[in-house]
């Protein structure tokens, strides 16, 4: 398995062709998912430079996790592993690594947003312990997030959820 730690700064240029990569995953599904053209652009060097804490596999990296704080708790605000090292157990362990950071850095719970029907992401994401939420339970920035996602058309590629983990 792959090193997991926090990225360093002179990484962050690296996190937008990672994050393009890791989209082709959805290239490969049966029925096919949406038009890739429909998702938005990666993010910058300087959107990440943002984040609260980014994690990142391997050297130089193979996947990151991105955390942020929304309503006062963690955030996993994107996870991605390029393809040629995707079904290894390495989004996983990203997913664990941020789970277990967040709750030595004084979070009790993780939250995050995606598609509830996608193998790789809903379902992925319950086998790491994540709940979805209700709608109308989420707090108003997770709601606001959410809001922004439907803006972007990701709502339109499929059934968008909310999702929380308690970390222990």
């Amino acid at each position: 398995m792959l090193e997991i730690r926090p990225a360093a700064l002179s990484e962050f240029s690296l996190l937008p062709a990672l994050e393009a990569d890791a989209d082709l995953a959805f290239d490969t599904l049966d029925p096919p998912f949406g038009h890739r053209g429909e998702f938005p652009p990666p993010g910058t060097a300087e959107s990440y430079a943002d984040a609260f804490h980014i994690m990142v596999a391997g050297r130089p990296p193979v996947g990151f996790a991105r955390l942020d704080i929304v309503d006062g708790q963690a955030h996993l605000g994107q996870l991605a592993v390029s393809p040629e090292h995707a079904r290894q157990g390495i989004g996983r362990a990203l997913v664990m690594a941020a789970k277990a950071w967040a709750l030595e850095a004084g979070f009790h719970t993780m939250t995050l947003c995606t598609f509830a029907d996608v193998p790789f992401n809903g379902p992925f994401y319950a086998g790491c312990g994540f709940v979805e939420l209700p709608e109308e339970s989420l707090a108003p920035e997770l709601r606001r997030l959410r809001r922004e996602e439907s803006a972007l058309g990701l709502d339109a590629m499929g059934r968008r959820v909310a999702m929380s983990a308690r970390l222990r």
